[in-house]
């Protein structure tokens, strides 16, 4: 069992440096930003939506952790077992995992970077989480907020991710063939050699976007699409957009309240 705590990092970290065991202790929305967490005992914690940015975890026993919609962010982990625990929608950007137990760990949704490091030999594409290179095909990501994610050739093939949020997102090279993007917010989006055939765009808001080198032949729709600004923008591929049915380039986006036509024209 856990010992009853004051609701403060220090008198966490004392309990700790006590060499106290915090199994199964409720430190729900906590904020352990940079702390030395090195060895601790946090079996079976509650951890949702702790802060736990830059803290040092190494070593620790998180074994059936709840951890969901943690901030891990740059946080070192090295060695910790993590074995059964819940990391849904935690933020991995940067954090070092090397070494640690991730069996039966659920990492769906978690979001990791390039700086990332998971264990040797762990599946982590193909782990549900999102980052570089994940394997997201047919993934429900409706609504989800990925506003400046890296999902650089990230495999997203019949994806749903109508109304997300990926303002800014780093795009390089993903696969989006056939992805249900109705409704997304794309701002700005970095979607360089992006392969994007049959994707569905009806109101899409893709101003200041980078186009450049997308690959498309036809889109399942573009009804309500903004392009304002669009950058990379082909003529070859204005014109494969100018060609979809008049319905749908005089379709107002819901936001903007520019047609299709107007943003591409512009």
């Amino acid at each position: 069992m856990g010992i009853a705590l004051q609701r403060t990092p220090q008198d966490l970290l004392a309990a700790l440096q006590a060499g106290l065991t915090l199994e199964q202790e409720e430190l729900y929305q906590f904020d352990l930003n940079g702390l030395d967490l090195r060895n601790a005992t946090l079996k079976q914690a509650t951890l949702i939506r702790a802060n736990l940015r830059q803290a040092n975890l190494s070593a620790a026993d998180l074994r059936g952790a709840d951890l969901r919609g943690a901030d891990l962010r740059d946080a070192v982990l090295q060695a910790a077992n993590l074995q059964g625990a819940c990391l849904y929608r935690v933020d991995l950007s940067g954090a070092d995992l090397s070494g640690a137990n991730l069996t039966e760990t659920q990492m769906q949704w978690a979001r990791y970077d390039s700086r990332t490091l998971f264990p040797e030999g762990f599946a982590y594409k193909s782990s549900g989480a999102i980052g570089p290179r994940a394997n997201l095909n047919g993934a429900p990501l409706n609504t989800a907020n990925l506003r400046h994610s890296d999902l650089q050739e990230a495999t997203l093939l019949g994806a749903y991710l109508g109304g997300a949020d990926l303002t800014g997102a780093n795009l390089q090279g993903a696969k989006l063939v056939q992805a249900d993007l109705r409704g997304a917010m794309l701002t700005g989006a970095f979607l360089r050699k992006a392969r994007m055939n049959g994707a569905n765009l009806a109101s899409v808001d893709l101003r200041a976007a980078d186009l450049t080198d997308v690959e498309f032949e036809q889109f399942e729709s573009i009804a309500g699409a903004d392009f304002s600004q669009v950058q990379g923008l082909s003529e070859a591929m204005r014109s494969c957009l100018l060609s979809h049915p008049d319905d749908q380039l005089e379709t107002t986006h819901p936001l903007t309240l520019r047609t299709t036509l107007e943003s591409l024209t512009c």
